[in-house]
């Protein structure tokens, strides 16, 4: 790739601000504190997590090295529309991906908030908001991103994807900050998608690098197992199985292949 390809690539977006810290809490948390003084949309990295989480307050193993940031932000438009983001992050995390590791690189996206690399989990999304009355105050959109260490096998619940870092795949180290200079302008990109177009591009992107699409996978819910084939995902993000009892939506479940 040429420097002014790249250069390209990683020009930070307007009217975004950048926060880099060198130690916190966990950035989704520092990301909630900050948000009712933020004038703008903010990217928070911090180069150590001490209490980092996943989804479900799952323990998020972040060392020094690794890719821990939240965006924090103020969308326009109902909790449904909102939590749309999560798609936009893992496009924009697959466009950073494929930049940053190129041909050497699979990348595949898992429903609802995984990301893929060479069929093993690399990066993880977490969205947070704070709203009443049917608004969203503000979102929070955290990500992790195993560049430089995986968590070992063992820490990892039975069924659920090999843990993989991008150095571990492909020899190729880079800095935290430097990955977020791509992150931050893929994802504005994304979201100039969805607030001019709606959510049917993002969709079609989405599902054009959906792992397991058309394949048979089990959602499991808080109450239920759900056998069936990928079909597709709904207009409000919900999984779309066809399963021996016919097409269900499921709007929230951990999915294992």
């Amino acid at each position: 790739m040429s420097a002014e390809r790249a250069g390209n690539l990683s020009a930070w977006p307007d009217g975004v601000a950048r926060h880099v810290l060198g130690e916190v809490d966990s950035t989704n948390s520092e990301a909630q504190r900050l948000a009712s003084h933020l004038t703008q949309p903010s990217w928070i990295l911090a180069r150590r997590q001490t209490a980092a989480r996943g989804r479900r307050g799952r323990e998020w193993v972040s060392p020094e090295g690794n890719f821990a940031a939240s965006l924090v932000m103020r969308p326009s438009g109902a909790p449904a529309e909102a939590a749309l983001r999560s798609f936009v992050a893992a496009l924009a995390l697959a466009d950073t991906l494929e930049t940053v590791c190129g041909p050497c690189a699979t990348v595949a996206l898992k429903w609802p908030n995984d990301v893929l690399l060479n069929g093993g989990k690399v990066a993880g999304i977490l969205l947070e908001s704070v709203g009443q009355g049917g608004s969203v105050r503000h979102l929070v959109i955290g990500i992790g991103v195993n560049l430089v260490a995986a968590p070992p096998k063992e820490v990892v619940e039975p069924g659920a994807m090999v843990p993989v870092s991008v150095l571990g795949e492909t020899g190729i180290r880079i800095a935290p900050e430097e990955f977020l200079d791509y992150l931050a302008a893929a994802f504005a990109r994304w979201e100039a998608q969805l607030v001019t177009y709606g959510f049917a591009p993002i969709r079609n992107a989405w599902l054009s690098r959906a792992a397991k699409l058309g394949q048979k996978i089990t959602a499991r819910t808080v109450t239920e197992a759900i056998e069936g084939t990928f079909e597709t995902i709904a207009e409000d993000g919900a999984l779309v199985l066809a399963t021996a009892q016919g097409r269900r939506n499921v709007p929230a479940a951990d999915i294992f292949f």
